[in-house]
């Protein structure tokens, strides 16, 4: 099967959907959209405009990250101590549970506006709502990362891993979105070392790699970004 990912290379919705693709030994060739643009041949595939999308073959297409999780839970034929959704209906519901808390409150309390205020607005025309970071957005970002990031840290002293005994989407999900974080330095390590240490063993899977590769253009990653040994 011939995979597109239409997505951003610092879209963590993107990221968890190269993530899972990875860690499934799927290839998919990889288009980058600029949303702003409103591209007619993106809109066609996903009249929301929005990343990621994977398109399976023309006029099939998976938009967002719960959604391409959910074709491949449907679709996947390996056991089940070997997916990424397990077999226990309530470690399934806690899987779900926390792609929602990621995708949805994280993004919309840190990794979405740490983005598009340091990255996208860099790149995106002033027409569009490109120009100065807003500061408020970013204050109020860097003060929400540190309770999520204790989070995390209790999810990872439970269990072996954030949803139970078995890596999942959840462990993913939240990796996508701090991968994002931790590019603009953003992440405040010291105050959590259990978080750190979980984020260290999710980020040494070589489905991470390509991930650790991306950059930004006129922006080095902060110290800990690529280093697995943080």
């Amino acid at each position: 099967m011939g995979l597109t990912l239409h997505h951003r290379f610092f879209c963590p919705h993107s990221r968890f959907v190269r993530l899972v693709l990875a860690e499934r030994g799927l290839d998919a060739d990889l288009v980058e959209e600029k949303p702003w643009e409103r591209r007619t041949e993106f809109l066609r595939i996903n009249p929301e405009g929005t990343t990621p999308v994977l398109e399976l073959s023309e006029g099939v297409a998976v938009p967002g990250p719960e959604g391409v999780a959910g074709w491949l839970d449907d679709t996947d034929t390996l056991p089940f101590d070997r997916r990424l959704m397990p077999e226990a209906i309530l470690h399934r519901i806690e899987v779900r549970r926390l792609m929602r808390w990621f995708h949805g409150k994280f993004f919309e309390e840190v990794s979405g506006p740490l983005v598009e205020e340091k990255i996208d607005k860099r790149f995106i025309p002033a027409e569009y709502g490109g120009g100065a970071p807003n500061t408020t957005a970013l204050r109020a970002a860097r003060a929400n990362i540190r309770y999520h990031l204790a989070y995390v840290g209790w999810l990872a002293a439970r269990s072996d891993w954030l949803a139970g005994p078995q890596m999942s989407y959840a462990d993913l999900a939240a990796a996508a979105h701090l991968s994002v974080v931790d590019y603009l330095g953003e992440v405040p390590w010291n105050d959590d070392a259990t978080a750190r240490d979980w984020y260290a063993r999710v980020k040494s899977r070589p489905s991470f790699r390509t991930l650790l590769n991306d950059r930004v253009v006129g922006m080095q990653p902060s110290a800990s970004y690529a280093d697995l040994d943080f």
